[in-house]
């Protein structure tokens, strides 16, 4: 577990080197994230170690919503002052969102035989 933990803390601390060193608009976590993606394709997928921790995690994922609820509530009044374009941009991103899905969806089912077992 602590092997496991110690991975995701180095990519998300090699994303942050890469985000900030290079000055870029994307979250280091994101940056991290996308790179142990391209790690476990590489390597064939976690390992078993890797996957208990991760499960782990996600199984209190919502104690990591406190501190963007607490953030939330400490930019009350910026939220309430830019309502409109706030709620434009959810609503646009979560039609473009369902549309993209959607259509990789079709086009994805489209590429798998009808006949074969996708379990």
């Amino acid at each position: 577990m602590i092997g496991a933990l110690t991975l995701l803390l180095v990519f998300q601390l090699i994303g942050e080197a890469i985000a900030r060193g290079l000055d870029l608009p994307i979250p280091g976590p994101v940056i991290g994230m996308g790179l142990m993606f391209a790690a476990l394709v590489m390597r064939g997928g976690p390992g078993g170690d890797l996957r208990s921790t991760a499960t782990g995690i996600l199984q209190h994922l919502s104690l990591l919503f406190i501190p963007a609820g607490t953030g939330v509530m400490l930019h009350f009044q910026r939220l309430a002052d830019e309502w409109l374009p706030l709620t434009v941009a959810l609503i646009a991103s979560t039609l473009l969102s369902i549309g993209v899905s959607a259509l990789l969806l079709h086009l994805l089912s489209r590429h798998t035989p009808h006949g074969e077992d996708r379990s």
